[in-house]
């Protein structure tokens, strides 16, 4: 699969582990080869990742924070499901959900792309910055994920499914 390839850090640095893929992104090393790839740290700016998934991307790789299914720390690579349904008005100031996203998308006429996430089990989203322990050791694990699946995109014959826990 080639083509471009838009790579979104998420959520919020001043809850904890939330902050993530903000933090993945600021330390994953992917050459931006002219307009083919765009790595950003979106924050907690959703309607701005909704707005610039209108350009007509290929594939997009979000990276964040999810829920804590015990393992804090614990790293999950998939496909998204674009099935979720969500009110495009559920965007609030204060958190990104990927589904009020896509919901304001499809609200503004555009189509998700490909999606794949890089998700880390957070341990803690209480107020506060900086990353607990597991979740800041994940961090170049998943740099690393986020690296090689931008590589293997970029190749002809990559696979249309990425499917991985670490």
């Amino acid at each position: 699969m080639t083509g471009r390839i838009l790579v979104a850090g998420i959520g919020n640095i001043f809850l904890g582990d939330d902050g993530f893929g903000s933090e993945v992104v600021r330390r994953a090393d992917i050459p931006a080869e002219g307009a083919e790839v765009r790595v950003i740290d979106y924050g907690i700016r959703g309607m701005h990742l909704a707005y610039d998934l209108l350009e007509g991307w290929d594939t997009l790789i979000l990276v964040d924070a999810v829920p804590n299914r015990g393992n804090p720390g614990a790293l999950h690579v998939f496909q998204a499901d674009h099935d979720w349904r969500s009110d495009p008005a559920a965007l609030d100031a204060h958190h990104m959900d990927p589904a009020a996203v896509f919901a304001n998308l499809r609200a503004l006429g555009g189509t998700p792309p490909y999606t794949v996430v890089v998700g880390c089990e957070a341990g803690s989203v209480e107020e506060g910055m900086g990353l607990s322990e597991p979740v800041a050791k994940a961090v170049p694990r998943a740099a690393r994920a986020v690296e090689e699946i931008v590589a293997a995109l970029r190749t002809p014959s990559a696979p249309q499914v990425i499917r991985e826990e670490c």
